[in-house]
């Protein structure tokens, strides 16, 4: 049996969570490998509403989840989030969720240095949610992070303490903010280790055992292509790798074990916080998308930027993340428009580019090139076949997959489970 890799297509919030819980209902295990609790994914099950950020959305379904060594992880947020779950009636322990030892750990030296430096920013702010993650990431490839593992021995933290605490607290001092004193950091950290320890293992040496004993494992990835670290509109971008590719180190497996990657993206586009955004749309339209698409972030509350669908950016995510497929999202909010744009390239600076431009001047100056369609004057909500579609909202999708280069593979059109097209099954070898 194949095992699949879910990844935004554009800048985040693309409506992953109902697909991503549609196919975590059939896997054997589900596996976030990338981001901290920056990101979220939001499902309806019933009456009820699940909010997560760092617990995989198996948890909702029952499902063993595994958080992974490629996560950066706040342990209180952590225990906050399993504490809110199990308030809605949801089991979490060892049992079903397994954290992978040598995670990072977000302490609270992070935050407090993220939010310093975006005020310190004024108007040239990034985005970010100031919740730690880029820091943590920063101490991870810099060889000083405090791991899961670490907690199981004192002498560890306090010498890592050390180092970590005579770094930040120069770079708190010279931002002008308080700063943080071992003793305190040390004996907070002790207070959560046996919290966070019955769950941590190896998680490389279970997932071999899964994946040899032919169960389905979904990779759950958290942002978008888009807000990739390398690949995406650096600098308003998150801190880690948001690549398909990055399911196997973040997870601890192989690259062939990641199976068939699904990319999500919505029928128009979204963009949360600062950064480039070529065809967004500041008139009415762009206020009726928000309106309809009840655009506001799973985390950060913030409303979402919102404009037509941009297929290079979208081709350019395909082609880096490695998408075999995609799931269109949200279909049915174009439902009525007269006319649908697309937008197709770029004008920057007298040249035509079929992708954004990688540094920051050109990815300003990138003004949309589009092709106009025919709206539908039916409705697709609900539409649960090609044949339940107007005929123009047909040829509006098989338009995308044409300039994408991709088959839309799984068509969402309304927010329950069962408003959706399915092309082709995504676990099917």
């Amino acid at each position: 049996m194949a095992n699949v890799a879910v990844i935004g297509a554009q800048w985040g919030d693309e409506g992953k969570g109902k697909v991503v819980d549609w196919l975590a209902s059939r896997a054997d295990v589900v596996v976030r490998f990338q981001g901290g609790h920056n990101a979220g994914h939001t499902l309806v099950v019933g009456n009820e509403t699940y909010k997560l950020s760092l617990l995989p959305s198996g948890m909702v379904r029952g499902k063993l989840c595994v958080i992974g060594n490629g996560v950066v992880i706040d342990p209180e947020a952590l225990l906050a989030e399993i504490a809110r779950v199990q308030g809605q009636g949801l089991s979490v322990t060892p049992e079903n969720l397994r954290i992978a030892e040598n995670a990072t750990l977000i302490l609270p030296v992070h935050p407090a240095l993220d939010q310093a430096r975006e005020a310190s920013r004024g108007d040239a702010k990034i985005g970010t949610t100031g919740r730690g993650i880029g820091p943590a990431y920063e101490d991870k490839v810099g060889r000083r992070a405090i791991r899961v593992a670490d907690l199981a021995e004192p002498e560890t933290v306090a010498a890592k303490l050390e180092l970590l605490l005579g770094h930040y607290n120069t770079l708190l001092r010279g931002l002008g903010v308080p700063t943080f004193e071992k003793q305190a950091l040390f004996d907070r950290l002790m207070a959560l280790a046996p919290q966070i320890l019955p769950f941590a293992e190896p998680v490389w040496e279970r997932l071999d055992e899964l994946r040899r004993g032919g169960k389905r494992i979904l990779f759950e990835g958290a942002q978008a292509v888009m807000l990739d670290v390398d690949h995406g509109t650096y600098p308003f971008v998150t801190s880690s790798n948001t690549v398909a590719a990055t399911a196997a180190s973040g997870a601890g497996v192989g690259p062939s074990a990641v199976g068939f990657v699904l990319g999500i993206a919505k029928a128009y586009t979204t963009r949360v916080g600062s950064g480039p955004f070529p065809s967004e749309l500041t008139d009415d339209i762009g206020k009726l998308l928000g309106a309809r698409g009840r655009e506001f972030g799973t985390v950060t509350g913030r409303p979402r930027r919102c404009g037509w669908f941009d297929a290079a950016m979208v081709r350019q995510a395909i082609k880096v993340g490695g998408i075999q497929g995609l799931a269109l999202t949200k279909l049915d909010v174009l439902d009525g428009l007269k006319e649908l744009k697309i937008c197709t390239g770029y004008h920057v600076r007298g040249e035509f580019m079929r992708h954004l431009p990688a540094a920051p001047g050109g990815q300003a100056a990138a003004t949309p090139v589009y092709e106009t369609l025919e709206g539908w004057t039916g409705s697709s909500g609900g539409a649960r076949s090609w044949a339940d579609l107007p005929a123009q909202a047909v040829k509006y999708v098989r338009r995308i997959e044409e300039l994408v280069e991709a088959p839309v593979t799984l068509l969402s059109t309304g927010p329950e489970r069962d408003d959706t097209i399915m092309v082709r099954d995504p676990f099917d070898d």
